[in-house]
């Protein structure tokens, strides 16, 4: 059985964001996938150990993560259309997702729904939970996969390249809501991602990956401004720039 990422080591403080940085192949999603228990378990293993607030996950049976996965750990995948089910409505998922993970009845969760959509800025979230998968465009449902992941208010977010199929307008309204998340619930993130542009403005550390482990890691300025690894050099020699904090946002009509 061949290795597919070694000596991984990091933890994530309440409210932080981890960047995870590395080029495709080098083993970023096989982490967050291992994270979430979601590997094949008959083709691979997962050794070592795997904590959420001192409890341990690895080995924990199916039944079990599914009532820590969405609840206390939300996933937002880089194709936002993976997320939904296309025969089902928004409302329809949505809703079944706050039900399965709390005791609320369908109109309690139907209201936390929109409020959670309004809280996120999505317009008229009544009409958009009675669209289908198909009907929204990607950024669009993006907002949507992020709303559901925050409803629930769960303790981390693992966003695995989460504006990669995003135009620039959209990345930065999703990275926005990802900060008012962190920075309203306390939130921690894992934020997966090949754009260093992206690391620099939201990440608190950072973590540098390649051929499945870690070369390089550390504050985020510092590892910035002083890297030492070869490797994380030559990523920031092709490091774009997204200033999501202070570029205007304007609506054509």
């Amino acid at each position: 059985m061949s290795t597919l990422v070694k000596d991984i080591n990091f933890g994530i403080e309440k409210g932080k964001i981890l960047g995870l940085v590395g080029e495709s192949g080098s083993g970023k999603t096989v982490t967050s996938m291992s994270i979430l228990q979601l590997l094949d378990q008959k083709n691979m293993e997962v050794q070592g150990s795997i904590t959420l607030q001192d409890r341990e996950l690895n080995g924990l049976g199916n039944k079990e993560m599914r009532g820590i996965r969405g609840k206390e750990i939300a996933f937002i995948m880089q194709n936002p259309m993976n997320a939904f089910t296309p025969v089902f409505t928004i409302g329809y998922q949505f809703v079944e997702t706050i039900r399965s993970h709390t005791s609320l009845n369908k109109k309690q969760a139907i209201e936390l729904a929109i409020d959670v959509m309004k809280s996120v800025n999505l317009p008229e979230p009544e009409k958009l939970l009675k669209k289908y998968p198909f009907q929204l465009s990607g950024g669009m449902l993006q907002r949507v996969m992020i709303a559901m992941s925050a409803c629930l208010h769960p303790s981390v977010i693992i966003a695995d390249e989460p504006t990669t199929a995003l135009d620039l307008h959209n990345q930065l309204l999703v990275l926005r809501l990802l900060d008012k998340i962190r920075s309203e619930y306390g939130t921690s993130i894992l934020l997966i991602s090949h754009d260093l542009g992206v690391i620099s403005e939201m990440a608190d550390d950072v973590i540098v990956m390649q051929h499945g482990r870690i070369v390089e890691a550390g504050n985020v300025f510092e590892l910035f401004d002083n890297p030492h690894h070869d490797y994380t050099k030559k990523l920031l020699r092709t490091r774009p720039t997204l200033d999501y904090e202070h570029q205007p946002i304007t609506h054509v009509l």
